[in-house]
């Protein structure tokens, strides 16, 4: 085991488990990383009255005393980057590369954070002769996140620096998949000189995400995972009246005129797919090809077979997620479809235990197959062939989510058509991997979020705040 048993975080000690744990294994080698405690209600509730203990007086601070904190994290962040990225490879499977890049999405938040002083100043207005009425935003309490596997350090910093900052106390509860990741984050916050308590980690499975949606001192939840965990987190939270923000899946659309640039298509289509080995809510999971676009196809297909599994294609999750993914690339095939690339029965020398999904690339995929209409989680791309724009349109927003939908095309009013017409909360042109840089925020449509909001940006403000308006007169 190559690092120490993992403990709960809790007012800012290491606070030892005696109950059950489960192994943290790599998937890059099948190496056993950790063990991880599968907390309880009870593990939960202490670090609700811990965190509600420092709340007070870290809620008393201004806004700008507490940026201050977020200042000196992100020094470590950067300082820490090339640590955290290989963190998470080992954990997630991600290339280092991509582990990089999650971490410089990490600082981008953590610097949105520290310019809420200025984005949080009260409005104020004279509403006739000696009487003015502000407007000032109150934190709520104690708040919790539930985050998933696929990215083990930004998406636990879409809601950490914004929340903590605004002057909430924290709870976070990861992936039971990566939780080295989450332990770090508490030492790096620690080092930032965070006060005891504001800042917690409690690690678990099912019983601990069930316990933060009832525990009654939690003010609000945010989750980001699966549509089905999402929809019963999002239900079970708010029946005990807490705000709540859970974002699902995705099932995006590319589509593909054809007027698209060949090789700026063929790149970015595989880059959408491939990109993090597919475990993306933003991942391109179906090409709706309009019209003549095979030299696309072609070009779409030489580059998914220079994406390498151990080089520039990383690990999936687990030999679960492998086996899920490469049954649904055979139903496919067992259906009518073409696979064009096959990454089935992927391995890396010297990683024989790690779990490995090849770019895969599948043509003639019907619109009522599975591949087509469920999230596959991998680099899978399933394409599907329509003879104009309008049901190109029409397959787009028959899907129930709506997370990203992108097109590619070279004409303005197609490209204009789409963005009215398409129903999704992110929209890409010849982008396929749309996600909004800070201060815009992340947050998808339909079946892809539960609640309102986003969960980053501006719009990130109102959810973790209550606004106080104040009239005096003297």
């Amino acid at each position: 085991m190559k690092y120490e048993p993992l403990t709960n975080r809790i007012g800012g000690q290491r606070v030892p488990f005696a109950g059950e744990h489960l192994d943290v294994t790599s998937p890059v080698d099948g190496m056993r990383l950790s063990r991880v405690p599968l907390s309880t209600a009870d593990e939960v509730d202490r670090a609700v009255t811990v965190a509600r203990d420092a709340y007070d007086a870290w809620s008393a601070l201004t806004m700008k005393e507490r940026s201050q904190f977020f200042y000196r994290y992100r020094e470590l962040l950067h300082r820490r980057a090339a640590e955290l990225a290989e963190l998470i490879h080992e954990e997630n499977g991600k290339t280092r590369e991509e582990g990089r890049a999650e971490v410089a999405k990490a600082i981008e938040v953590t610097e949105f954070a520290c310019s809420l002083p200025q984005l949080t100043a009260g409005e104020v207005m004279e509403v006739s002769p000696g009487v003015e009425c502000r407007v000032e935003h109150a934190p709520l309490g104690v708040v919790a996140s539930i985050t998933p596997f696929n990215f083990p350090i930004m998406v636990p910093h879409w809601t950490i620096p914004i929340a903590i900052c605004l002057g909430n106390a924290f709870i976070l509860k990861p992936s039971e998949k990566v939780p080295l990741s989450a332990d770090r984050t508490a030492d790096l916050l620690h080092e930032a000189g965070l006060p005891p308590g504001v800042f917690n980690v409690v690690q678990g499975d099912r019983a601990a995400v069930e316990a933060i949606c009832d525990h009654p001192g939690i003010a609000a939840v945010t989750f980001v995972g699966s549509t089905p965990i999402a929809k019963q987190v999002y239900t079970r939270a708010t029946s005990h009246l807490k705000r709540v923000l859970a974002m699902g899946g995705a099932k995006n659309h590319l589509v593909v005129l054809p007027d698209a640039d060949v090789e700026q298509t063929a790149a970015n289509v595989v880059a959408s797919m491939a990109g993090c080995a597919g475990q993306r809510c933003m991942a391109a999971a179906t090409m709706i090809a309009v019209g003549e676009v095979q030299a696309i196809v072609d070009s779409i297909c030489d580059e998914s077979r220079r994406t390498v599994p151990g080089e520039n294609l990383g690990a999936v999750i687990s030999q679960a997620a492998k086996a899920r993914i490469e049954a649904y690339i055979t139903e496919a095939e067992q259906g009518g479809a073409t696979v064009l690339v096959d990454g089935r029965g992927a391995v890396v020398p010297g990683c024989e235990g790690g779990s490995y999904v090849g770019a895969t690339v599948i043509d003639n995929v019907r619109p009522d197959m599975r591949i087509a209409q469920e999230e596959v989680f991998g680099p899978v791309l399933a394409i599907i062939r329509v003879r104009d724009f309008d049901e190109a349109l029409k397959l787009e927003n028959a899907s129930p989510f709506g997370n990203a939908a992108a097109v590619y095309t070279q004409s303005g009013d197609a490209a204009r058509s789409f963005i009215d017409a398409a129903s999704a909360g992110m929209i890409g042109v010849n982008v396929g991997v749309p996600v909004p840089r800070e201060p815009f925020g992340f947050g998808g449509w339909n079946d892809s979020r539960f609640g309102s909001g986003d969960i980053t940006g501006k719009i990130a403000i109102g959810f973790w705040t209550q606004s106080k308006k104040i009239t005096t007169r003297w």
